[in-house]
């Protein structure tokens, strides 16, 4: 992991950039997880070097805590990875024993982030994102590599 790129809270100072690069990314600043509407800049965030990463995350409970986004500016860096194990010690020191993302079917790339960073698939919520839809619409029928969106799936990471 590199030592290089500082990893921070976000601030009130980064709220407007924040909510810029949501919706140049995924589209809006609303997500849906779990059948969940919600603003992802409610989330507490952490941002990588000079605004070159950016995660958001909430608890989910006592033990588990969930990445809500993840997004590196500048990929092949390692920044990914870096603010992967910065909210892994954080959930950790806060109690958490288990990190939970979600992505979708299509999301190739991120399947194989998140299992060479030793996530494990956890859950597949089939027609997930078919639903979602009812609660943002805008969510596109096909993703990366043509494949159509439908499904959510779970992947955890044991912290212990």
């Amino acid at each position: 992991m590199r030592d290089d790129i500082e990893i921070r809270a976000s601030t009130e100072t980064d709220r407007e950039w924040i909510r810029r690069q949501l919706v140049e990314s995924w589209g809006s600043h609303m997500v849906v997880l779990r059948g969940e509407l919600f603003d992802a800049t409610a989330c507490p965030a952490l941002i990588a070097g000079d605004r070159e990463g950016l995660l958001h995350y909430r608890a989910l409970s006592d033990e588990v805590c969930e990445i809500v986004t993840l997004e590196a500016f500048r990929t092949g860096r390692g920044i990914g990875t870096v603010l992967i194990e910065a909210i892994a010690a954080l959930a950790r020191s806060d109690g958490h024993v288990r990190l939970v993302v979600v992505t979708t079917n299509d999301n190739l790339d991120a399947l194989r982030f998140y299992q060479s960073r030793g996530f494990r698939l956890h859950a597949l919520r089939s027609g997930a994102i078919d639903a979602a839809r009812a609660l943002r619409p805008e969510i596109a029928p096909t993703g990366n590599y043509g494949l159509p969106i439908r499904d959510e799936i779970e992947l955890v990471r044991d912290l212990n």
